[in-house]
């Protein structure tokens, strides 16, 4: 992966709900466009390597990140509850109200972030509740998992998916015609699912960072049509 200037250490904050508890990282650049929710995927939570080397590129970018675990550590441990999309997308938008009422994030827009079976609860969430969402990014991801509510997303969606990743192509492109809003898909030339290949990750990135700059920010969007 290519190295990038080093952040700050990030702030380790608690989502808490009755007796739940969620530990995440959340890290604010200066004069943030918004920020980005990233919904991990298969059990992976808020020290995922991937969506953290995501997340540092989106940071340098004015885009502020939450890396939260959706899953408590038993939780984690139940394979039932790592394909529970519906509880994973009550998670994502109890990451979204913490953050509209944080001192820190309170009054920015809201994106998300989906790997794998996160993209399936981050669209769900998106359509259940859209408000102050701005715009959500699926990398590798299970968009059919959300198959219902896919055409009541109204967020641009940005569908990316690994040019070798061939199972995962075809129910992305499935989940791409219901789409209604603004979207796009793109595929990365030799990448695989897990885009481990030299360079790949690198383009995820750069395509999620100018997606959710040009939703974030007004003076950089223009008009678009649903393709």
């Amino acid at each position: 992966m290519t190295s990038l200037r080093k952040m700050e250490t990030p702030q380790e904050v608690t989502i808490r709900s009755g007796h739940l508890r969620l530990d995440g990282y959340l890290e604010v650049p200066p004069s943030p466009l918004g920020i980005v929710v990233f919904a991990h995927g298969s059990g992976s939570g808020r020290v995922s390597p991937r969506n953290n080397f995501v997340a540092r590129y989106l940071q340098q970018g004015r885009v502020a990140t939450l890396l939260i675990d959706l899953l408590t550590p038993d939780e984690a441990d139940d394979r039932r509850k790592v394909f529970d999309i519906d509880l994973l997308a009550d998670r994502v938008l109890l990451a979204k109200a913490w953050l509209e009422q944080d001192a820190r994030t309170k009054g920015l827009g809201i994106g998300y972030f989906g790997a794998s079976t996160g993209a399936g609860a981050a669209l769900q969430a998106a359509a259940r509740d859209p408000s102050s969402i701005q715009a959500v990014v699926s990398r590798g991801g299970r968009p059919d998992l959300a198959e219902a509510y896919l055409p009541s997303v109204a967020a641009p969606t940005m569908l990316i998916v690994g040019g070798n990743d061939e199972p995962v192509i075809e129910m992305n492109l499935a989940a791409y015609r219901l789409l209604s809003c603004p979207k796009r898909m793109v595929i990365v030339s030799g990448a695989t699912h897990l885009f481990e290949e030299p360079g790949t990750l690198e383009q995820v990135a750069e395509h999620a960072l100018l997606w959710f700059q040009k939703y974030f920010d007004p003076r950089q969007q223009t008009k678009e049509r649903p393709q």
